[in-house]
């Protein structure tokens, strides 16, 4: 329910404890309504894993304030776990973000200030190194400071558990409840950094960490002496576009042996502001607009670029032209895949109940991969801490080994070192990947056609429609509401066989009426089944204010896939929108 936002705006103004630069950015907007509306219509969500929102006072943004009472909540939901779990502590990181630094100071004062250990990072470290470092230094939790590959406005507070995942939804739902009852202002205890590093309740951490991290990394190489024997003639240009990633990733590959690795100088310096791209996501070609210039020069094999908190990877593959291609998270993971279960099928290390984790938005090819080898696989809903939980329970019955695991939005882990998606490890093996096949006269891009002359071809996208705004949600919940009660049996030409329902836990055969009961948790999941494979998925984002579509389309070729989800997409947008 939306809060009385003009009240919520003069409690803070006039509140006693508020410093005097919130004061006067709140006297600045004293006339603009609709920015009064919006930062304090409500309390920034803390869903499933932590915050995200846009830096700037209010309710509604991430600013010291925001980000002490939800430390604090954590903390009340540590010490309500007993004092060994104090004891073991939280590990802290943070991004090259505006203010991320100072969140990350400003979380570690406050859980001192509650007797619990926090362990703080001296520089700005990748998220796959602060998942890496909750198992490696055995602490309770978790935190990260990042808003991943969002535009530099927003911010973020990423919280994991002691399994290294992000936090499940029991304990955030505790956490979420300490948080709702706290005062804003008075709510969080808070200490001196000096006072918190002289009782030894806040330490900071480095170099070991890292260097046990890259130790964990460098296992997950398949074929180091391919790498040893030919990296001489491989070269590799890289975009950390302005991030986190710049030393784990070239470290990595200098372990590893490849000799050529060429960052691209603009992009490897620290800029919150990411001042050479539109938005620093992967997924983006356009940011990769100085890396593929810098590739042609030099002729690189591949491009690689990780977005600022360095979890998630773009790959770009050298063609018969001397361009560079452009692969899709889905195409990516697709050869990665192959790449993994193929290398260890053909050394014998692959046995019975061995498997891969995939998320229910990512391609079902894998699937047809995964068949091939006699290897599981497990369809989770999005979010890595999904994946992360099937490795968990697998563990918990020593059921098989984890060979590989992905998400569309450009996220790969190929161990189990850590429980988050890693650009680190997936730069490793991409970069490895491709020079493994270079050596065998092939190409990424011909490697992949390959897979869809043996598989079948799949054609992938992903559109986000944004909702924002104090209506935004309620927007969001209407359409899925809307799809649900009146679901389409076609769109564009193209038919569906059946809905799966995920919040109501039902799949209906549009053919036959027959409705059955899916044994997954419940979630607000829309999943349509095409005829001839493939789907057509809708979902409201957990982390943005937006709602998604995914297309995955069986076709004869990549143009005629393509063609096919222009013609769902128009007809979704005019039917839903």
């Amino acid at each position: 329910m939306a809060k009385d936002y003009q009240k919520e705006y003069r409690y803070w103004l006039e509140h006693e404890l508020a410093d005097d630069a919130t004061k006067e950015e709140l006297r600045a907007i004293k006339d603009d309504e609709s920015e009064i509306e919006d930062r304090f219509y409500r309390d920034l969500d803390f869903g499933t894993a932590g915050l995200r929102g846009i830096l700037g006072v209010g309710s509604n943004r991430m600013n010291n304030y925001t980000v002490r009472r939800t430390a604090q909540g954590i903390a009340n939901y540590i010490n309500s776990e007993g004092s060994d779990k104090a004891k073991r502590g939280v590990v802290i990181a943070y991004d090259c973000r505006h203010f991320s630094q100072e969140f990350a100071m400003e979380s570690a004062k406050v859980f001192a200030a509650n007797g619990i250990k926090a362990y703080l990072f001296d520089e700005m470290m990748p998220t796959p190194i602060l998942s890496f470092a909750v198992r490696y230094l055995k602490t309770f939790a978790g935190v990260m400071i990042t808003a991943s590959h969002n535009p530099a406005k927003y911010n973020g507070y990423k919280v994991y558990g002691e399994d290294g995942a992000q936090l499940g939804v029991a304990p955030s739902k505790y956490v979420m409840g300490y948080i709702e009852k706290m005062d804003i202002f008075s709510g969080a205890k808070t200490v001196s950094e000096e006072e918190g590093k002289r009782s030894g309740l806040i330490e900071m951490v480095g170099r070991e960490v890292v260097s046990a991290f890259l130790s964990e990394v460098i296992k997950c190489s398949i074929n180091p002496d391919v790498i040893q024997k030919a990296a001489e003639d491989f070269k590799i240009v890289y975009t950390p576009f302005h991030g986190t990633g710049y030393k784990a990733v070239c470290e990595i590959l200098q372990m590893a042996g490849f000799k050529n690795v060429y960052p691209v100088p603009e992009q490897v310096v620290v800029d919150p502001n990411f001042s050479t791209v539109k938005s620093p996501n992967p997924e983006d070609k356009e940011g990769f607009a100085l890396a593929i210039t810098m590739a042609k020069e030099i002729g690189a094999d591949i491009i690689i670029g990780t977005d600022p908190d360095s979890d998630r990877i773009g790959v770009l593959a050298k063609n018969e032209t001397g361009d560079y291609d452009v692969l899709t998270g889905n195409q990516t993971g697709e050869l990665l895949t192959d790449y993994v279960l193929s290398e260890k099928s053909a050394r014998g290390e692959i046995a019975k109940g061995d498997y891969i984790v995939k998320t229910i938005v990512t391609t079902d090819l894998v699937k047809k991969i995964a068949a091939e080898f006699g290897v599981d696989v497990y369809d989770v809903f999005t979010g890595f801490k999904n994946i992360a939980e099937v490795i968990k329970i697998k563990e918990g019955k020593n059921e098989g080994e984890y060979l590989f695991g992905f998400e569309e939005s450009y996220g790969y882990l190929p161990g189990t070192y850590a429980r988050d998606k890693d650009a680190v490890a997936a730069s490793l093996l991409a970069c490895e990947m491709a020079l493994v096949y270079k050596t065998r006269g092939v190409g990424l891009k011909e490697a992949l056609l390959n897979l869809y002359k043996k598989y079948g071809c799949f054609v992938e996208r992903t559109v986000s429609v944004v909702m924002e705004g104090a209506d935004g949600m309620e927007k969001m919940a209407a359409l899925m509401e809307s799809v649900a009660n009146h679901p389409p049996k076609e769109l564009g030409g193209v038919k569906f066989t059946a809905l799966r329902n995920y919040k109501t836990q039902t799949r209906y055969d549009f053919e036959t009426g027959n409705e059955d009961k899916i044994d997954m948790v419940s979630t607000n999941v829309l999943y349509f089944e095409l005829s001839g494979g493939g789907f057509f998925i809708i979902r409201p984002s957990g982390t943005e204010p937006k709602i998604k579509f995914y297309y995955s389309i069986p076709a004869e070729s990549l143009d005629a896939g393509e063609a096919k989800i222009e013609l769902i997409d128009a007809a979704a947008k005019k039917a839903f929108l």
